[in-house]
């Protein structure tokens, strides 16, 4: 792999202003919300940039107050801005999305204002033509994938120009039910996986969308033999014990060695906030893949970080090298650990 490329990460997705009541406030009865800066692929690039690597987005958004406040945000997750695409439409807009915290019995709450925002018109020729031989890895997801005719076909476009630099692709699955149906993704997804080398995908998924019986590790199995070029398939484990409870761990399958890696929950994590959890999982990977192409690592690092994020209010990671290396560190450890740094 070549590590004189200007970026480990580059990523391609849409980045979202999130609104939402304090605490546990209702979406129908706050008067107040606090926004956030989020989306799927830049929690993702976020987080390997705060663990020590370079990453970058390819997104679009409006030229205005809200564009700007995007922008300063991706700045402060230490993500690059070179790539992002301005819309000066006047009928630009951000996509937003309402979050209302759950508490048990109560589930978490989404609402979504996201249509025809500005990415999901973007074009082609609008994303510069070197950008493909500087990056080691190329991430998406499938919720790109959803948004729009434009967005899909630039990310089939932009995995396939990736890969014939030599960049390493990676991809969630992170199916979205309100943003189209099961066939479709299915159909769609199966076009990219041949190109794809790193995949995440749930259980669920693996069973509902691509039909596949056995255990998880059957079907992981089934994966790499049904798409040769994949080379380390991942998929979170979550237990919801209540909406501010869980415990978590995950299952990466490496073809190289045939071997399986996976550890001991994150019991009863306490829960601040979910959302960004799964992208987190999904930098903690990328950056043990990066940075120690191991795939042992990786699952350590995925654990811990989606562990902490949960813990973390807002979409995006705020966690850093040091911060996970003691959280895995302390969560390897047994018997009795100080309750408190100092």
């Amino acid at each position: 792999m070549d590590h004189q490329k200007k970026f480990d990460l580059i990523t391609f997705g849409e980045t979202m202003l999130r609104l939402s009541p304090p605490a546990n406030g209702r979406i129908f009865r706050s008067d107040v919300f606090e926004k956030h800066a989020g989306g799927a692929e830049l929690n993702v690039a976020s987080g390997v940039s705060l663990l020590g690597l370079r990453s970058g987005i390819i997104t679009r958004l409006p030229k205005n107050e809200l564009g700007t406040f995007v922008k300063n945000r991706i700045r402060f997750s230490s993500v690059s801005d070179d790539f992002i695409i301005y819309d000066e439409n006047p009928d630009a807009r951000l996509g937003i999305y309402y979050y209302e915290n759950g508490a048990y019995p109560r589930k978490p709450t989404v609402v979504y204002d996201r249509r025809h925002s500005s990415i999901t018109k973007i074009k082609p020729e609008e994303v510069p033509q070197d950008i493909f031989g500087k990056a080691r890895m190329f991430y998406t997801s499938g919720i790109t994938l959803a948004l729009s005719e434009n967005t899909r076909l630039l990310a089939i476009e932009l995995i396939q120009k990736f890969k014939a630099a030599g960049a390493q692709i990676a991809f969630d699955v992170n199916y979205r039910a309100n943003l189209w149906d099961e066939e479709t993704a299915r159909t769609t997804i199966k076009k990219i996986l041949p190109f794809i080398d790193i995949l995440f995908i749930s259980e669920e998924s693996c069973r509902r969308m691509f039909q596949k019986e056995g255990s998880l590790q059957d079907m992981h199995r089934e994966f790499c033999k049904d798409y040769p070029n994949i080379q380390i398939i991942a998929s979170s484990e979550r237990e919801v014990i209540s909406p501010k409870v869980h415990s978590f761990t995950s299952l990466v399958y490496s073809k190289k060695e045939d071997k399986f890696y996976t550890e001991d929950q994150y019991k009863e994590i306490d829960v601040v906030d979910r959302i960004g959890s799964g992208d987190a999982y999904c930098a903690g990977v990328l950056f043990g893949l990066l940075k120690y192409n191991d795939p042992q690592k990786a699952m350590e690092f995925g654990n811990a970080t989606c562990a902490t994020k949960n813990t973390i209010f807002g979409d995006l990671p705020l966690s850093d090298f040091n911060e996970i290396s003691s959280i895995i560190k302390g969560h390897q450890t047994k018997g009795k650990q100080s309750e408190m740094n100092r």
